[in-house]
C-alpha cells in the first residue's frame, strides 16, 4: 500500500478533471481526493496499492476529452488509511 500526491498542470479545471479523475479512482478501489487548485492546476492525494496508484498516473496523464495536460508532479508517500472513499472537493 502507498500514498501518491500530484499536481496536474495544464488545461485540467473546466474540462470535468475532477470527475474524471474520480471515477477512475473508484474503479481502482482508491481512496483519498481531488481538488482544484487557485493557480489553474489539479491536487491529487491517493491511496491504495501503488500498482493501481501507477495507472491512476497514467490516467491523469491521459485526462479527458477537452483536457491538455502539461506538466504532473507527484511525489509517493507511505499509506495512511485516513481516506473513507475517494472524493472531489
Amino acid at each position: 500500500m502507498a500514498s501518491l500526491h500530484a499536481f496536474v498542470y495544464g488545461r485540467v479545471q473546466g474540462v470535468f478533471f475532477r470527475s474524471f479523475v474520480a471515477g477512475h479512482a473508484r474503479e481502482l478501489g482508491l481512496t483519498g481526493y481531488v481538488r482544484n487548485v487557485a493557480d489553474g492546476s489539479v491536487e491529487v492525494k491517493g491511496e491504495g496499492k501503488r500498482q493501481d496508484l501507477e495507472k491512476l498516473v497514467g490516467f491523469l496523464r491521459e485526462g479527458p476529452p477537452h483536457a491538455r495536460v502539461i506538466k504532473i508532479d507527484n511525489s509517493w508517500g507511505e499509506y495512511t488509511g485516513k481516506y473513507p472513499g475517494f472524493n472531489v472537493t
